[in-house]
């Protein structure tokens, strides 16, 4: 009987030998609904974990403002670079494998607490289960930045691999997803509608990926130049689209020709842990691609307190959201908030709770009487 991967392997074996052209787009379309289907199997909770898979170390409470998890082969210093960022111990060994379970830790950045976790290294094939990857990837899909750890001195293939491990399990870095929108109906068949031009989906191909779904009646809506693997993802809804850093280390082991080579790979900052070279600008570009608005509170009639900013998350800033951060009764007492900074218009401006906040806004809430 054929397992899950045994049927995924026929399909990507069936994939490779297609020929991509115009004749065989619908087939490839299919192929693709088909293998992510048995994908979404991977990485739905209740079947990994099937086959006596033990996820012990791996359920980690989440602490701080935010959780990045630290991706990457084995042996290519994540746990040097945990010990330096956090100050915790992450065995660190010159063989393979030295993490084996996930390791917390926290560092503070600019007022921010960052929960960092230090994941076993995963192999090629972790998507499908091999070296326990599943479960290290599913614990990435929950953070909400991906640090990529890279070997400088080994190939940059090593990257498009993991890239590759990460996209089977439903994480797209450095994403946003594709403006498309569908309904399901009771009647009336597909209807696509479009407002650019498509280049890779027609009616035609649309209606045979949602039939693969057992879709046979809806409105589709796409306002962008999609591919039929972002209709899937966005048919599927499981995707986890999520800023990404992809960290070089070991860089004191090559040249500076080599080095400038590595400078065009994007969202790439260079490091040496064990050197401690450029710490600092990775913890920049972490704070840089976190997006966090940092808000300090202002008791009424005292000095705000500059040391311990309540932060926020760059899409969820508005009064509302650091009312229910201070306590989740406060919201019913508050009547209006003063603030200090870019986001208004004058200095101590009073604004209601949908109020947007800037990075470094000072405010005031002020309950009812």
């Amino acid at each position: 009987m054929s397992t899950i991967a045994d049927k995924i392997k026929q399909i990507e074996h069936e994939m490779s030998i297609t020929q991509k052209n115009k004749a065989n787009e619908m087939h490839l379309g299919l192929l693709k609904s088909r293998l992510s289907k048995l994908r979404r199997e991977l990485i739905t909770p209740s079947t990994v974990g099937k086959g006596g898979d033990s996820f012990e170390g791996f359920e980690v409470k989440k602490s701080g403002d935010v959780s990045i998890g630290m991706i990457g082969f084995p042996s290519v210093g994540k746990s040097t670079l945990f010990s330096e960022l956090t100050g915790a111990e992450s065995l660190a060994a010159a063989y393979e494998f030295t993490t084996l379970t996930c390791i917390p830790g926290t560092f503070t950045y600019k007022g921010c607490k960052v929960q960092l976790l230090d994941l076993p290294g995963i192999i090629e094939g972790a998507k499908d289960g091999k070296g326990r990857g599943r479960q290290v990837i599913a614990v990435a899909r929950r953070c909400n930045l991906i640090l990529l750890c890279l070997d400088a001195s080994k190939p940059m293939t090593h990257k498009k691999v993991l890239e590759h491990e990460l996209s089977g399990m439903g994480i797209r870095l450095n994403q946003t997803k594709p403006d498309i929108v569908f309904a399901k109906k009771e009647k009336g068949g597909v209807q696509l509608t479009a407002t650019v031009k498509l280049s890779h989906l027609d009616n035609r191909l649309v209606t045979g990926i949602l039939k693969e779904y057992r879709i046979n009646n809806a409105d589709v809506t796409i306002r962008c130049d999609a591919t039929v693997d972002q209709l899937i993802d966005v048919i599927e809804g499981n995707r986890v689209y999520m800023p990404c850093i992809y960290v070089l280390n070991k860089i004191d082991s090559i040249t500076m020709e080599e080095l400038e080579l590595l400078a065009k790979v994007p969202h790439y900052v260079p490091i040496s842990s064990s050197k401690k070279w450029n710490l600092e600008e990775l913890k920049e570009k972490i704070w840089q691609y976190l997006g966090m608005t940092r808000i300090y509170t202002k008791p009424k009639g005292a000095m705000p307190n500059y040391d311990e900013p309540m932060v926020l998350p760059h899409n969820n800033r508005s009064i509302e959201t650091l009312c229910n951060r201070i306590h989740k009764t406060f919201l019913a007492q508050f009547a209006f908030a003063k603030v200090w900074g870019t986001s208004v218009k004058y200095p101590g401006q009073q604004v209601g709770k949908e109020h947007i906040l800037d990075d470094e806004d000072v405010v005031s809430l002020i309950k009812k009487k």
